[in-house]
Parts: structure tokens; C-alpha cells; sequence
């Protein structure tokens, strides 16, 4: 079967139906669009990827997206051309998504930021404040259930997720960084472990209640127990090597479509209740807001995607939305 490769305009679109009728490019000129590949009558979109790498070396399969037809039907790896009415001859359109890199990597470089930024801010106090002090309870507190939680989402990472998605843009990467390094590490770090809460102060003390302090780290806990239960119930649906969906159920997917989401916004409450601090008041809005507008997309997925899903759950937050 031979197909033809083109970047679409404001012209090609009227033309995404027609027939190829040029041969393939001579040798040296494959770079050039529209040009032809030839793949089987079988084939999916994963070996018309392939056969495009072939033809442009760096437009390696994560770098390209392939829609079909006038409604610029996305073409998803894994699925057969067939299924989206892609026969001989025809014209599919390919647009580079740029360099790209792992989500396992960015994932990686996202937690590691706030791990080196606690760290030093809490260990090496003069650099930051001139000063040199003794941490309060709540200082050490929350440093250690903050570096656990960065740690979980490491191993978590590295022994837990399956990604449906295996790259993203490269330039991405210092967008999402900012977010962790930035909000979760640095601002939040500077003003928690700041002189103003150090042992003998009056917000040392006053933070320092035993009994909300219990509290707060058992919810802080409970949140970060009930995320890692869900992260392997999801991780449990996709078999190694597979891009594939299913409707998750059990502990907290019966009550919401991304239960994961409202544990992590949980245990960032308890961190914020803790030090009722506004960096961490700050970062619990802004990952809590984005997390929102992932849940309530997965949630409309999920309902698109699976006639049987269940019309009483929520998006994120159980019986609200």
C-alpha cells in the first residue's frame, strides 16, 4: 500500500481525500514533502511511523503526529490504518512535534528539583538567611514528610507508572520543572524553614501544637498511602509494553475518576494546615487547580471512550465534581 506524506496548509486540506500520483522521491530529495512511502495492506500506524523514519531520519516516531481526512483525525499509534479508512494512495499529514524526551525522564528532573532545593535550604540555613539557627518541631516535620513525598514519586517512577504517552516536547520540560522547582522547592522551602518559625520563636510555638500535629501528619499520611494505592491499581491495568485503557475500579475509583489527584491535593491540605504558611497555601492552589484540569480531561475520556462507565462518578472530588 502506498501512502503519501504531506504537512498540511490551508490549501491541503481541501486535498486530504485525493490520491497520490507522484512517485516516490529519488534519493537524496526524501526530505522533501509530499513524498511516498510504502507500507502493507495490514499496516498500522505504528510501521507508517517507521516508514517515514526511514525516509526523514530525524522525524523519529515520537516526533510525529499523523492526522487523516478534512476533520484532521488524529492518527493513534497502536491502532491499524484500516480503522481510520486509510487506503492506498491516499494522503495522511505529518507535523513535527519538535525534539522530545521520556516522561519517565521528566518526571525524574520534576521531583528531583525539590529534593536538592529542601535539602540545602534546611541544612545550609546561612547561605539563604545570614543566619545560622536551630529548627523548630514544625520545621523538621514538615521537611521530612515533604523529602518523603518528593522520594515516593521518584520510586514511584521508576517501579510503579506505565506511561500512555512515551515523550513529550523537550522545551516542556523547563515549564513543568518551574512548577516543582520553583513553587514545591524553593519559594515553599525559603519561607518554612525561614528564622521566623526556628525553635524558641512565638510561630514556633504556636504552630507547634502536639495534638494538631499528630492530626495533621496522619492525614498527611493517609493521603500519601491512598495515592500509592491508586497509582498501582492504574498501573495494574496496562499490561508492560501496552498503551492500553481501561475503566479503573476499586479503592477510590469508585467515587471519582482521578482518585490519584485527590489524595496528592489531600496531603498538600495537611502540609498547609500544618505550617499555614502562604508559599504552601500557594503551591495547593496552583497543583491542586492544575490537577482539576487534568481530572475533569480524563474524566470526559474516560465518558467518551467507554459507553459502560459509571454516570455517578466524579471527576476529583467525590459528590461535588
Amino acid at each position: 500500500m502506498r501512502i503519501s506524506i504531506a504537512k498540511r496548509s490551508a490549501s491541503s486540506a481541501k486535498d486530504a481525500s485525493n490520491k497520490a500520483a507522484s512517485p516516490s522521491p529519488p534519493s537524496g530529495a526524501s526530505s522533501r514533502y509530499p513524498f511516498t512511502v510504502e507500507v502493507s495492506d495490514n499496516a498500522t500506524v505504528d510501521d507508517l511511523k517507521a516508514a517515514i523514519a526511514s525516509n526523514v531520519k530525524s522525524m523519529y516516531p515520537d516526533r510525529q503526529r499523523l492526522t487523516f481526512g478534512d476533520k484532521k483525525t488524529v492518527l493513534e499509534s497502536g491502532d491499524s490504518l484500516s480503522k481510520y479508512g486509510v487506503s492506498n494512495d491516499d494522503t495522511v499529514f505529518i507535523k513535527d512535534l519538535g525534539p522530545q524526551i521520556g516522561w519517565q525522564t521528566v518526571f525524574y528532573i520534576e521531583y528531583l528539583g525539590p529534593i536538592i532545593f529542601h535539602y540545602i535550604v534546611y541544612n545550609f540555613p546561612r547561605i539563604f538567611y545570614g543566619v545560622s539557627f536551630e529548627h523548630s518541631e514544625i520545621q523538621r516535620r514538615v521537611y521530612l514528610l515533604v523529602m518523603a513525598h518528593f522520594v515516593k514519586r521518584e520510586l514511584e517512577t521508576a517501579f510503579v507508572h506505565r506511561f500512555s504517552h512515551g515523550t513529550m516536547p523537550l522545551m516542556n520540560v523547563f515549564k513543568n520543572s518551574f512548577h516543582y522547582h520553583m513553587l514545591s522547592g524553593l519559594n515553599l522551602a525559603y519561607w518554612v524553614y525561614a528564622p521566623a518559625s526556628g525553635q524558641g520563636t512565638a510561630l514556633a510555638a504556636k504552630l507547634g501544637n502536639p495534638l494538631l500535629m499528630a492530626i495533621f501528619t496522619g492525614v498527611f499520611l493517609f493521603a500519601e498511602l491512598s495515592n500509592l494505592s491508586t497509582h498501582i491499581t492504574l498501573r495494574n491495568l496496562r499490561p508492560p509494553g501496552t498503551r492500553v485503557r481501561r475503566i479503573p475500579h476499586g479503592y477510590g475509583f469508585d467515587m471519582v475518576s482521578c482518585p490519584n489527584y485527590l489524595f496528592e491535593s489531600l496531603a498538600w491540605v495537611a502540609i498547609a494546615a500544618m505550617t499555614r504558611n502562604l508559599a504552601a497555601v500557594l503551591f495547593l492552589i496552583v497543583s491542586s487547580g492544575q490537577m482539576y484540569v487534568w481530572a475533569i480531561k480524563k474524566h470526559k475520556q474516560y465518558r467518551r471512550e467507554f459507553p459502560d462507565y459509571p454516570k455517578s462518578r466524579k471527576a476529583m472530588i467525590p459528590l461535588i465534581v
